[in-house]
């Protein structure tokens, strides 16, 4: 009934097998993919007909954690998985990044890839095991896929690298990076690392390529016993149409990619199209879609060739110039900390906000519920680009963008117990030509010293493109949009002074040799501390003192045994403290209590409420008071928060007393004096108190 092929190797200490033909056999390819006991499924299918109007390739890829994988039931009220997580699309972007080079420029046909984990042991990664299962199931597929490619992820323990370390290693590592790429070169590359060297990063791509080199020969091993045919991709000839295109409007393209503002610049272009199209308007011998592949073509092949042949770029710089910067802070007033970055034509508004832990970002996940203290959220706007757009729910780029800044300054950040807040930065993309992730690394960091968030160094980040014809190849430093769509790298670096803390690299070539990569650091770091020194111009260090608007933290220690009444019945305690007072209080486990609020009052009024509640009555000690009931042998008083005392009706006044109500009655304030304590209850007295 099966035909099954299965092939294994041993990978990093474990057995890795890829396995076709048993499930999910009408797809165009299909694998189970274990490692450990961590299991993938990935499957491919694509549409059998190619939509003429569709002038990109249309490849979806969709990653997903199904609950029962890690022997859990989700959380929420559904109790079923929804929409993708923030991981779920970032791993879903991992797979789909060193994949869409390799299929060619005229392959239209929409595809899909769904790669879903069956089940995780918590030491097997699943990220860099969904790019392998993705590939082998495209390798198989018979569509025209120039793969396959593999993945690794490379930790560095004392100085040494890791292959694959378990999540728990991870974090003591000084280093977090996927690679991904063919046997010949390098596609892809994500990472987080602790300020590393431009050789240690180089380092470690090389060890991440050199070992997944088998998972690559696995994969083609698989493929020539179980792939499918090829599909047969038609090449048509469109020179003579391009060269029609070019007699008619290369000159005014030449003009338009020679003018440095964007908006003239796109205007020229947008000239351009439209003599293009008056020029085949009723001919019917191409369709719009082949027409507009041409003239971009054309625009390609004047930018490149400009850049190649006279290192001239499209705004005039030189390769590895940055464009001019300007830096603020404090441009925001109430905010805890702000900045503005502006870098050519691209500006980011970046704002810093201080909380407590209330304020942690909670998520479910295979691991379970977790929290983090530090969230950095992008946004992208239309208008940045000077658009009309639908602005709705954050889109997978703006995920992306987002987590490749995280990176980036998350290792410049204070430990928790030094700096207790709960960060969150936000960045409001205002315009945006090349490089708007960077200018968010940017600009957060001067928002995060603004506030007086204690980081170890300002951190910077630049975009570096790449123009490669054959063995020729030019590095470009800051990239322009137009650079950017037309060039064959996307090569992100951020880091400080002394190092590198994230390194994101998108290739859409067949890859790039780690000469050019090499030189694609270099470079790098030259215009990374071009940009700190125009950083340091606004700001050069971390605020001593943060903002006024910030909520200050205060400490105070309770007795384990009294973490119970500090929260009181259902948390009837702790949410009349936050109600009455106004500030944030939260309590740990080892009885630490954290008051959170702008002004001393606030925090003083809670700390009292907080220290009446765990204070213990002292003999002889006077305390304020409420009567609260009235019985015929005395009155019980409320005093230190929620204690109560008897006050016997011997101890109500220095005179005989025949009636309590006479004295007093339910609602009064009184003064009263602890006189002893009667098996555990508290003996207080009204006539001793006023004696003293």
């Amino acid at each position: 009934m099966f035909n099954i092929v299965k092939k294994e190797i041993n990978w990093a200490g474990k057995n890795l097998s890829i396995e076709t033909g048993k499930i999910a056999r009408q797809a165009d390819g299909a694998v189970i993919l274990r490692w450990g006991d961590t299991v993938i499924i990935s499957t491919a299918v694509a549409s059998k007909k190619s939509n003429p109007d569709t002038d990109f390739f249309p490849l979806t890829v969709n990653y997903q954690e199904k609950f029962y994988a890690a022997g859990k039931i989700p959380g929420g009220y559904f109790k079923r998985e929804a929409r993708p997580t923030e991981s779920e699309t970032l791993i879903s972007r991992l797979i789909d990044r060193p994949i869409r080079p390799l299929f060619p420029d005229q392959f239209r046909n929409e595809t899909q890839i769904l790669t879903t984990v069956l089940s995780y042991d918590k030491e097997c990664d699943p990220d860099v095991l969904a790019v392998i299962a993705s590939s082998a199931a495209l390798s198989i597929s018979g569509l025209p896929f120039q793969g396959p490619v593999a993945a690794s992820k490379v930790g560095l323990i004392d100085d040494k690298f890791v292959l694959n370390p378990s999540k728990e290693i991870v974090k003591n590592s000084n280093l977090e990076l996927v690679v991904a790429g063919t046997k010949e070169a390098v596609l892809m590359v994500e990472s987080e690392a602790s300020g590393l060297t431009e050789a240690q990063m180089l380092d470690a791509v090389k060890f991440g390529h050199e070992n997944f080199l088998p998972v690559i020969n696995l994969i083609e091993e698989l493929a020539k016993e179980a792939s499918k045919p090829k599909w047969e991709i038609e090449n048509k000839d469109f020179s003579d149409l391009k060269s029609k295109i070019s007699s008619e409007v290369r000159d005014h393209l030449v003009k338009a990619f020679s003018e440095k503002d964007k908006k003239q610049r796109s205007s020229m272009i947008g000239e351009a199209n439209e003599k293009v199209e008056k020029l085949f308007e009723g001919d019917e011998t191409y369709t719009k879609v082949q027409i507009k592949d041409q003239l971009k073509s054309l625009e390609k092949d004047i930018v490149r060739t400009k850049i190649l042949k006279e290192k001239s770029r499209i705004d005039g710089r030189k390769l590895d110039e940055v464009r001019d910067i300007l830096c603020e802070v404090g441009i925001i007033p109430r905010a805890h900390g702000s900045s503005l970055f502006t870098r050519g034509e691209t500006q980011a508004i970046v704002a810093t906000t201080l909380g407590t832990s209330d304020d942690e970002q909670r998520f479910e996940s295979l691991e379970g519920m977790q929290k983090s203290r530090f969230m950095l959220h992008y946004n992208f706007p239309p208008f940045s680009v000077g658009e009309v757009g639908r602005v709705g729910g954050t889109g997978r780029r703006e995920i992306g963008h987002g987590k490749l800044a995280w990176r980036a300054i998350n290792a410049a950040l204070p430990k928790h117990e030094d700096f207790p807040y709960t960060i969150r930065i936000v960045s409001d993309i205002t315009e945006s030509n090349g490089s708007s992730s960077m200018a968010t690394v940017c600009g957060s960091s001067m928002a995060l010293m603004h506030a007086g968030v204690p980081i170890e160094k300002p951190i910077a980040g630049i975009a570096m493109g790449l123009i490669k014809e054959g063995d020729e190849f030019s590095v470009l430093s800051d990239i322009l949009g137009d650079e950017d769509h037309l060039g064959d790298m996307d090569f992100k670096v951020a880091g400080s002074a002394d190092g590198i803390t994230s390194l994101q690299m998108d290739i859409k070539i067949n890859g790039i040799t780690f000469e050019i990569m090499e030189k694609a650091l270099e470079q790098a770091k030259k215009g990374r501390l071009d940009i700190l020194n125009e950083m340091a111009k606004a700001i050069k260090e971390s605020n001593k003192e943060l903002s006024q608007y910030t909520p200050r933290m205060e400490k105070i220690q309770v007795d384990k045994k009294d973490i119970a009444t500090v929260i009181g019945k259902g948390g009837a305690n702790i949410r009349e403290i936050v109600e009455v007072s106004g500030a944030k209080v939260d309590i740990n486990d080892s009885g630490e209590v954290t008051v959170s609020a702008a002004d001393q009052e606030t925090r003083d009024k809670a700390i009292q409420m907080i220290n009446s509640l765990v204070e213990k009555p002292e003999v002889g000690k006077i305390y304020s008071g409420k009567v609260v009931k009235i019985m015929d042998f005395g009155a019980f008083v409320n005093f230190l928060g929620k204690q109560d005392g008897l006050v016997h009706i011997s101890q109500l006044a220095s005179k005989r007393v025949e009636k309590v109500s006479d004295v007093v009655k339910e609602g009064d304030e009184v003064k009263v004096k602890v006189i002893g304590f009667d098996r555990g209850k508290v003996k207080l007295s009204i006539k001793e108190a006023l004696d003293s």
